[in-house]
């Protein structure tokens, strides 16, 4: 009998994995502000981590620079180049700014420095990570040919959801020495080898059967790659994630989504993920 940890997470997936495909074909706007809504969740989790050690972080300004991160990336991106530089000046007027509040609310006495950095981090590592989908799904070229390019931006994604579940089982049915007790308790070396082993395979068939289908030509050494380093990052993000939640004595990020816990949660993976597949990428030439 499925527990029903088990069914709400299968009840998420199948509503969010067409919604995810749907908003990444849509792209733009839409796509920058469900990443900006998601950095200012993901931002409020990550501040309630620090509430929770007696840090008391900037939460406003923080959501703002959360929301504005996937907006100005799509301004910059999908504007011409020398669009670009406006953005990173409001980036040193919003450091500036912030800097300003701690002075005036915190003072001297208030921890400003230790405010600063989990604000600065939060809207970072919760949206700013997020926001290289961007750089992905409206490289050039995607205008004129936009089916590509949602299948390029897919890509990592499937890959690390195939990982998961591959690490999942080899985990549960192979069993072993933990990898991270501390850390993360129910992971396994044998989860980690096979987690690995199905996202290699995953981007070696996707890559080869679905994208050099659909207009790229890409060589079996870089799927390879690409796999390898997206499989390995991306649970080495997950690892990361337990990390600050550990610190705070928490199991969950929060209960916001019904069986994965938080956004945090959910997404702890993506967030290596998805600058490492930009990257790779942009070293390939694609992007």
């Amino acid at each position: 009998m499925p527990s029903k940890n088990l069914m709400q997470r299968i009840a998420v997936a199948v509503i969010a994995i067409p919604l995810v495909i749907a908003i990444i074909w849509l792209g733009g706007w839409v796509l920058a502000a469900i990443l900006a809504a998601l950095g200012i969740l993901g931002a409020h989790e990550i501040y309630d981590l620090g509430r929770r050690q007696g840090f008391e972080p900037l939460e406003r300004t923080g959501f703002l620079a959360a929301a504005a991160i996937p907006l100005l990336a799509y301004w910059a991106k999908g504007s011409e180049t020398r669009w670009a530089e406006p953005a990173i000046y409001l980036g040193a007027v919003w450091l500036m700014i912030a800097l300003a509040i701690a002075m005036w609310r915190r003072g001297p006495t208030g921890r400003p420095l230790t405010s600063l950095s989990v604000t600065m981090f939060g809207c970072l590592y919760a949206s700013a990570m997020l926001a290289f989908l961007i750089g992905i799904r409206h490289a050039t070229g995607a205008a004129t040919r936009p089916a590509p390019y949602v299948l390029l931006t897919l890509f990592p994604l499937a890959i690390t959801w195939i990982c998961d579940t591959a690490a999942m089982a080899a985990g549960s049915a192979i069993g072993g020495p933990r990898l991270a007790p501390v850390l993360s308790p129910k992971k396994t070396h044998a989860g980690a080898i096979g987690g690995t082993f199905g996202g290699v395979i995953a981007a070696l068939a996707l890559g080869k059967f679905v994208l050099n289908r659909h207009g790229w030509s890409f060589s079996d050494g870089q799927l390879l790659l690409f796999g390898l380093a997206v499989s390995i990052v991306g649970q080495v993000g997950d690892i990361a994630e337990s990390l600050l939640k550990r610190e705070a004595g928490l199991k969950d990020s929060s209960n916001l989504i019904p069986g994965h816990g938080g956004i945090l949660d959910r997404l702890d993976s993506l967030y290596f993920v998805i600058p490492t597949a930009a990257g790779l990428y942009r070293m390939f030439g694609v992007i």
